[in-house]
C-alpha cells in the first residue's frame, strides 16, 4: 500500500493500488476527491500532474517541481510553496490566499481567475 502523509506523519491517503510514483499516487486521490490538506509533498517531482480541483490546503509544496502541472481551480489555501517551480503551470481559478510564494518560479504560469489574497510575495 502507498501513503500520503502529513508534516506530523499522519497518513492523509491510503492506496490499495501499486503505484510507481507519487504523481499516480496523487492523481489518484484528487480523482476520488480525497482531501490532501496539510499532505507533505515536498521535493517532489509532479511534473505536468493533473491535480485540477485538488484539495491542498495547508500543504507542504516547498521546493517541489510543478513545472506544467494543471492545478486549476485546485485550492491551496495557505499552502507552502516556497522555492517551488511552477512555470508553465495552469493556476486557472486556484485559491492562492495566504500561500508562502517566496522565491517561487511562476514564469509563463497561468493565474487567470486566482485569488491571490494575503500571498506572501515571491
Amino acid at each position: 500500500m502507498k501513503t500520503i502523509k502529513s508534516k506530523s506523519s499522519d497518513v492523509i491517503y491510503t492506496s490499495k493500488n501499486d503505484h510507481d510514483n507519487i504523481k499516480s499516487l496523487l492523481a489518484e486521490a484528487v480523482k476520488n476527491n480525497e482531501n490532501l490538506s496539510g499532505a507533505n509533498l515536498s521535493g517532489a517531482d509532479l511534473r505536468w500532474a493533473g491535480l485540477s480541483g485538488a484539495n491542498l490546503r495547508r500543504a507542504d509544496l516547498s521546493e517541489t517541481n510543478l513545472n506544467g502541472a494543471d492545478l486549476s481551480e485546485a485550492n491551496l489555501n495557505g499552502a507552502d510553496l516556497s522555492g517551488a517551480d511552477l512555470s508553465e503551470t495552469n493556476l486557472n481559478g486556484a485559491d492562492l490566499s495566504g500561500a508562502d510564494l517566496s522565491e517561487t518560479n511562476l514564469s509563463a504560469a497561468d493565474l487567470r481567475n486566482a485569488i491571490l489574497s494575503g500571498q506572501l510575495e515571491t
